[in-house]
């Protein structure tokens, strides 16, 4: 290990040799092993069996760095079906009329544009209010997304729900930055190829490795 020389030689001082330059390692300054020896570098780390390049983590990484997922939104993320159904009921009763939206979001888009006419910076606005009643970050879900984007997996998010939507319930849900692409899931497969695996549940997500 380096040493930096901390003094000057003086009249009379004993001659000493300054270290020699450290050679390049190829290790990032500030890098270390995990758990490494720092009384005696070199040595292994102290536990072994929780290194990631001891353990099973590097073989995960691999593993997922091939991978390419389909998220459903409301089974892996957040549930938009609630905060979507109160809007409903709120843009009704400021137009004053009745709403009679099909249960599929695409469908019900077309409907709303004959009734509301440019209804979705309504609904931005309403979502951005009030998201954080209905969406919260889910600290596993958000951990397992961030070990598998960081293995080099691809993530899409896929749902029938307007695209203002989406994008708010993932800035509030805290999974926006790990998500390459959205929309249905036919959009998604052509973004990140027809090979995807499609999830539909936490505990699903939990499994991927």
């Amino acid at each position: 290990m380096c040493r930096r020389a901390t003094g000057l030689l003086t009249r009379g001082s004993l001659p000493r040799r300054l270290p020699r330059p450290c050679r390049p390692s190829g290790v990032v300054a500030g890098e270390r092993l995990p758990l490494q020896r720092r009384d005696r570098p070199g040595l292994a780390p102290e536990f072994p069996h929780r290194s990631p390049v001891c353990g099973g983590n590097l073989a995960s990484a691999l593993v997922a760095g091939s991978l390419a997922i389909a998220l459903d939104l409301d089974g892996v993320l957040a549930d938009t079906r609630p905060l979507w159904e109160e809007w409903l009921e709120d843009a009704a009763r400021r137009a004053r009329v009745e709403l009679d939206v099909p249960e599929d979001r695409e469908a019900a888009a077309a409907a709303l544009d004959e009734a509301l006419g440019d209804w979705r910076p309504l609904l931005a606005r309403f979502a951005a209010d009030r998201a954080p009643l209905w969406i919260r970050p889910r600290p596993d879900t958000n951990a397992a997304l961030r070990r598998l984007a960081g293995a080099g997996a691809r993530i899409g998010v896929f749902s029938d729900a307007p695209r203002e939507l989406v994008e708010i319930a993932l800035a509030h849900a805290g999974a926006a930055r790990q998500v390459e692409v959205v929309g249905t899931l036919a959009v998604v497969r052509r973004a990140l190829g027809e090979d995807i695996v499609v999830v539909g549940s936490r505990e699903q997500l939990a499994g991927l490795r």
